[in-house]
């Protein structure tokens, strides 16, 4: 096997170096970049179709047949597949969306585990085919991003052009999808922290436009959302657009506590077939009422859009009200049953993402609000529906994604037209604002920057949690008991060290305290003292300790600064492990600078 992996390396390095005979570093990443973008268009179109072919098995059309039988536990099916699949077939955790290519950033430098190159591109499609409420936007990009992470490994390329490719990935992914290239671009860079270069953004949009032009090869000039701008921005709808912000904001708060807190609780259940069993009920009673909480929901949203409220007029348990607050109250139920059926998917094992969710509640969210501000007769001109429907998708996307700029540009891009630049930047920027004062972290990001594995823009924060503490920890230190006497710290301690600092240890091996040479220079000699004087006597409290269970490379960083002292013991369970010292420290992170630098 290792002879096996030893040849293709070698392989890899041969490629790189007759491909170096042409072309620049540069110029090989470009090249790279369009194979990566040409694959994430594949992935993307593999994705769709799979989801729509298991669809279209099930029963067909968007709501004709969805009070049959079998509709209700559809779902329930699903999560049973997709635990099958990772239980016997992968045998591993397939892992959740961006987060999980944000870690194989912060933690695995940048490369990620053969399984994922095709794990989500079979768990997506049958958890959304089979009515999951998620959406294919975070699996398309994983499996792109591992794929373009095995290149990375066939030719042997460093961290920060593995991170990039990645970046790559994410853009295609998302230009392929929404035919968005400049928002695809600003995506990768808003999430994934890529640094706003030109070396960066050249490879990007090589990636973004490979991408989208492999989406026209197969589908044409056909798009998600459907839309078209009914008329040009008007000042006075500016106080419109900032309550929306507002409105936004809270709904991007409540959604990232309803995701988080149904994680939590179903971490609680203990067997992965109760959360299964749980889930897929708790979904198959939401699609018994609402329906069109089914799959991505991008269906729905085209509907209002087209201002078509047919699917809610149509529904029988809303029979006999007026007719404009009936559909108002129903997108409001929309909302709050979209925000649990994507928690309850995802969190009872489904694999997807919340990219189309999120577009889904905040279409639902502008456009109720547009009603019910024209219901209440408050502009002499009524409000444009549709285009407050799309600014309540940027809205909630900012607030979510923390991705404010993304949002923008995507809205603005599917919409083929920028006459809502102004309202988008309003209500995104509102939205971001507020969001950002309560909630510091997006959905993707809240778990890594919890446990500090999250690679952020701030260039030295990014730096210090991509340094493997392992790798600075010193082991040449002598070792002394808390049972020794002087003479021995003398004979088994000073005479076979060549450093000034000793570590002090029970017979467990817990770390106790240290010795400084210092401290015993006056007395060392004197052997009268020898049997007198004792390591208990003489050790000290360490100005610090280092837990590796605890602490991450920003925290030890702090330490030194704090104590201003050049040695600090590390511990694993009160263990003793060896010690960090500052120049070590120091020199590991300018040459992680250098490694992650383009």
């Amino acid at each position: 096997m290792s002879r096996k992996k030893l040849n293709i390396t070698s392989l890899g390095n041969k490629t790189m170096n007759w491909l170096g005979n042409f072309l620049t570093k540069q110029q090989i990443l470009i090249l790279l970049s369009a194979f990566v973008g040409l694959v994430s268009g594949l992935v993307a179109v593999t994705l769709k179709n799979l989801t729509y072919l298991i669809q279209s098995l099930l029963g067909g059309g968007y709501i004709s047949n969805y009070h049959n039988a079998y509709y209700f536990v559809f779902p329930l099916i699903g999560l049973t597949l997709v635990y099958l699949l990772s239980k016997f077939i992968l045998k591993k955790d397939i892992g959740q969306g961006i987060s999980t290519t944000l870690y194989s950033i912060s933690r695995r430098k940048g490369f990620m585990q053969k399984f994922q190159n095709y794990a989500s591109m079979i768990a997506a499609p049958i958890t959304l085919g089979f009515g999951g409420s998620a959406g294919l936007e975070a699996p398309t990009v994983v499996s792109s991003a591992a794929l373009s992470t095995s290149f990375s490994k066939y030719l042997n390329l460093t961290q920060a052009s593995r991170t990039l490719l990645i970046g790559c990935a994410a853009a295609g992914a998302m230009s392929s999808i929404f035919q968005a290239p400049i928002a695809a671009i600003i995506f990768a860079i808003e999430i994934f922290s890529l640094d706003l270069t030109l070396i960066s953004m050249i490879p990007l949009l090589v990636a973004s436009v490979s991408s989208i032009l492999t989406s026209y090869f197969f589908f044409g000039s056909d798009i998600i959302l459907h839309t078209q701008l009914e008329k040009a921005f008007s000042i006075g709808d500016v106080p419109f657009y900032l309550a929306l912000g507002v409105f936004t904001a809270l709904a991007s708060i409540i959604f990232t506590k309803v995701y988080m807190y149904t994680f939590k609780k179903f971490n609680t259940i203990d067997h992965k077939i109760n959360r299964i069993l749980i889930g897929g009920i708790i979904l198959s009673a939401i699609l018994f009422f609402i329906p069109q909480i089914y799959g991505e929901g991008y269906a729905t949203v085209n509907e209002l859009l087209a201002g078509n409220h047919d699917l809610i007029t149509n529904n029988r348990f809303l029979k006999g009200w007026d007719m404009t607050w009936m559909v108002i109250v129903f997108l409001l139920l929309l909302v709050i049953f979209k925000m649990i059926a994507t928690s309850v998917t995802i969190a009872a094992g489904g694999i997807g993402g919340i990219f189309a969710p999120v577009l889904f509640i905040g279409s639902m969210i502008g456009h109720s609000y547009a009603l019910v501000i024209n219901a209440l007769g408050i502009t002499k001109a009524p409000l444009s529906v549709s285009q407050f429907t799309l600014v309540g998708m940027a809205g909630l996307m900012a607030g979510v994604m923390h991705a404010p700029l993304t949002a923008i540009f995507l809205i603005a891009e599917i919409t083929s037209g920028y006459s809502l630049f102004i309202p988008l930047m309003i209500t995104a920027a509102i939205s971001y604002v507020i969001t950002s004062q309560f909630q510091p972290n997006s959905v993707y990001t809240l778990e890594l920057a919890e446990r500090g594995d999250l690679v952020t823009h701030n260039k030295d924060q990014a730096v210090l949690t991509l340094m493997d503490i392992e790798q600075v920890v010193e082991n040449n230190f002598e070792i002394l008991t808390d049972n020794m006497n002087l003479g021995q710290i003398v004979n088994e301690g000073v005479v076979k060290s060549n450093r000034n600092i000793f570590p002090v240890v029970d017979k467990n091996n817990i770390f106790k305290g240290i010795i400084l040479l210092d401290d015993i220079r006056t007395i060392m000699f004197d052997k009268s003292l020898y049997e007198e004087m004792t390591v208990t006597s003489l050790m000290q409290r360490a100005p610090d300790v280092i837990d590796l269970k605890e602490c991450r490379m920003n925290h030890i960083m702090k330490k030194f600064q704090d104590t201003d002292a050049w040695n600090l013991p590390v511990v694993r369970d009160g263990k003793y492990v060896g010690f960090i010292s500052k120049s070590k420290l120091l020199t590991a992170y300018r040459q992680k600078l250098i490694e992650v630098t383009v």
